[in-house]
Parts: C-alpha cells; sequence; structure tokens
C-alpha cells in the first residue's frame, strides 16, 4: 500500500502538534527562501522544464520558509512544499486518508476523465492524486493559498498526468453562481478533507457543498472528528444529503463519507 516515506528515507510527512486543525508537520527539512522569493535549494529551477521558471511569481513569499513533504501514492513519489506558518499550507490527516481511498478504489470509482472540483485543497495532495489517477481537477481554496497550490500541482502534474490541473478561487459562500455557474460547471465527484474543525464558515461550507453538487454529483469528505461541532455539523450534512458512511481510520479518527444531494 501506497504511504508517506518513512522518516528515515524523507522528512517527516505529518507530525503531531498544536490546533486547530490538528497538529503541525514536524519540520524536518527547512527550505529558505531564494533572493526570486522562492523556496528550495539554489539551481532547483534549472533542472526542471523551462515552464516552471514562470511560477515563480506563483508562490507565497511571506512565510519564512517552507518544508519539503515526500508522500507515495498511486505509484509516484509526490514532494509538496508545506508551510508550518498557515493552515492552508499543510497536509491534514484527512487528506491522506482521501488519498488512500481514492487510489484503493479508482476503478470502482471510474477516476479515469473524471470532472472533479476539491474545496480547500490547501497545498493539493489530493488533487495531484487525483490526476495522477486520470481525473480532471480543479482544484480551490481562498487567494492566500493559490500560490503554493499552483506550484505542487505544477510541479507532481506537468508532463505526467493525462489531464493538468486547473487552480481556481474560492471563497466559502461568496460569489458561487457568479463564478461557478450551474449551468456550466458539473462535476461527477466534489472532494473535501479536513475543512470542518474549529472555525467559523461552516454554514457557508455547506452552502457551497449544495451550490457545487448538482444531480450525478458525488461529495466524498474525509475528515478527522476532533469536536462537538464538528458532529453537529454532520448532522446538518445529513439533512440535505444522501449520507453514506464509507471508511474509518482508527490510527487517525478519520472518516469518510459519501454525499448525494436530496433532491425533492
Amino acid at each position: 500500500m501506497d504511504q508517506c516515506l518513512s522518516s528515515q528515507q524523507q522528512p517527516q510527512c505529518q507530525g503531531e502538534g498544536p490546533r486547530p486543525p490538528d497538529g503541525w508537520l514536524e519540520a524536518k527539512e527547512e527550505v529558505p527562501l531564494q533572493k526570486d522569493g522562492t523556496s528550495g535549494p539554489p539551481g532547483d529551477f534549472n533542472k526542471v522544464e523551462p515552464s516552471f521558471h514562470s511560477l515563480q511569481k506563483c508562490v507565497p513569499t511571506n512565510y519564512a520558509s517552507y518544508t519539503q513533504e515526500c508522500y507515495l501514492f498511486a505509484g509516484k513519489e509526490i514532494v509538496v512544499q508545506e508551510s508550518i506558518e498557515s493552515y492552508g499550507a499543510v497536509v491534514w490527516p484527512g487528506g491522506t486518508a482521501l488519498c488512500q481511498y481514492l487510489e484503493e478504489h479508482t476503478e470502482e470509482l471510474k477516476l479515469q476523465d473524471s470532472r472533479i472540483l476539491e474545496i480547500g485543497a490547501g497545498p493539493g495532495l489530493v488533487s495531484i492524486v487525483a490526476s495522477i489517477l486520470g481525473a480532471q481537477v480543479t482544484a480551490t481554496d481562498i487567494p492566500d493559498v493559490l500560490g503554493n497550490l499552483q506550484y505542487n500541482l505544477l510541479k507532481n502534474t506537468l508532463n505526467c498526468t493525462a489531464h493538468l490541473p486547473e487552480v481556481k478561487e474560492l471563497v466559502w459562500g461568496e460569489g458561487l453562481e457568479k463564478n461557478f455557474p450551474k449551468s456550466t460547471f458539473f462535476y461527477d465527484y466534489v472532494l473535501a478533507s479536513d475543512v470542518v474543525y474549529h472555525h467559523y464558515f461552516l454554514d457557508k461550507l455547506l452552502a457551497t457543498r449544495v451550490h457545487l453538487c448538482q444531480p450525478g454529483t458525488v461529495l466524498l469528505w474525509a475528515n478527522k472528528f476532533r469536536f462537538t461541532a464538528d458532529y453537529e455539523f454532520l448532522e446538518k450534512f445529513k439533512q440535505v444529503f444522501d449520507t453514506t458512511f464509507l471508511a474509518e481510520f482508527p490510527g487517525s479518527s478519520v472518516k469518510i463519507f459519501k454525499g448525494t444531494l436530496k433532491w425533492d
């Protein structure tokens, strides 16, 4: 089974620490910013395709340092640039659990050429794995996260996936019909991982899920349940989505659900 590389082989993939959502990465290898504002060892961009040079302006410059975290999914080594200075720049337990589920159920889910949108993509691991598995992926998050998200997606998918993933801004509950009109946008799957924790935007998150799901859309949601409010959100979710429990990862308290929007 594919998994994160061991700490003896690569920098640690997931650690424990302060909340929310649940734990910072334990930085094994800090990567200082270069003079051009990007991270990584000097000369990094000389070793990759010229297209990557255009990514320099997309990488956020307001983080003091990054770590390069390594994962193994779908037979590929995936290197994700993360920063403990932003919740949106860290891979959380729900993300790795959802990647494992997608990998183990690729044929059952018919991911090849499927249209997928990820809510709260963060540093992009789930979207990267979905792209490697053959899906047409749109990765979304708030503006401050998009630079690092785009960097990680292109670094891990350019010239090695059937469909190059797209990055779009999505602020929960805002401009949904304008930016994702139902008449134009349809997704086979909406993915979300560890987007429910102690924050004040749960109602907007639910409204966003409802807007993005049309007849035929399946929502796959992985979450580490930490607080009473998480279970309260689950009950609200069940009121508007036909909900099926798919899997549980006892070691990380992550549960995965499938939801299809109820239609009158």
